[in-house]
């Protein structure tokens, strides 16, 4: 009894999510970016409608966690946000005005929406719900056909980018995470074994805790990824150290 008691409990155990590693300032200046952000959302929506429409404030605020809480993932990256609602309601409204059927036309719409965010680089959770909104918005999304794209929708989100991009730099944040150019390999001494030190989960934990920025990636699944780079890399290393010693012999 006690054994099968046990082997619920670590069961249990595993559903328990690790510890985010934000430190205190990082916690209150996200809340802080998000609250400012959305304020600035509603203050643009009610401009528009007349009135807060809270179908659309639902995905900005699904946004403004990942702009201001997670700014290094990719999903919070400017292009992401931007890309990923202006593709969503296109889609959305297309859905809106070729399928009768609303559930069938927010199921499509969200799929279609999918997919044209992979080869497009600007997967963003929240625009599935941009793409909702769309179809199932109600007579004043409807009433507003593809001015749903323009306004407020991109304005919208351009306006919650570039309060993120102003707001994170000014504390010290980087964002965008842009995308370096690898760096060149370094010369491999061939007088000596390819033997690096192993990277542990509390190494991890360290850096992770260091640097005081939410990343949006298990420290299980982080490791994982290093170690299979590790590997990778020594068998790379491998062939030029053998003709590195042919030559010298």
């Amino acid at each position: 009894m006690n054994s099968l008691l046990n082997q619920l409990l670590r069961g249990c155990a595993r559903f328990w999510p690790q510890p985010l590693l934000a430190n205190r300032r990082e916690r209150l200046v996200s809340c802080v970016g998000a609250a400012l952000g959305l304020i600035i959302t509603e203050l643009v929506c009610r401009y528009a409608f007349g009135e807060s429409i809270p179908w659309l404030l639902a995905p900005m605020g699904a946004s403004a966690v990942l702009l201001f809480a997670i700014p290094a993932s990719p999903l919070a990256q400017p292009w992401s946000i931007v890309g990923g609602n202006l593709v969503a309601s296109l889609v959305g409204v297309s859905c809106a005005h070729l399928i009768p059927d609303s559930s069938l036309a927010a199921g499509v719409a969200v799929a279609v929406s999918i997919a044209l965010m992979f080869p497009l680089r600007c997967v963003h959770p929240p625009s599935g719900a941009v793409a909702i909104t769309a179809v199932l918005g109600g007579p004043v999304i409807t009433q507003l056909g593809y001015g749903f794209v323009l306004y407020p929708v991109l304005i919208n989100s351009l306006l919650l980018t570039a309060f993120a991009l102003m707001f994170n730099n000014a504390f010290k944040r980087r964002y965008p995470h842009a995308v370096h150019a690898q760096p060149a390999k370094p010369a491999i001494n061939i007088s000596e074994p390819v033997q690096p030190n192993a990277i542990t989960q509390q190494d991890i934990h360290a850096a992770l805790t260091r640097r005081g920025e939410i990343v949006d990636i298990d420290e299980e699944d982080l490791l994982e990824i290093f170690k299979a780079a590790q590997e990778i890399a020594n068998r790379n290393a491998l062939p030029q150290q053998e003709i590195g010693i042919k030559r010298a012999s």
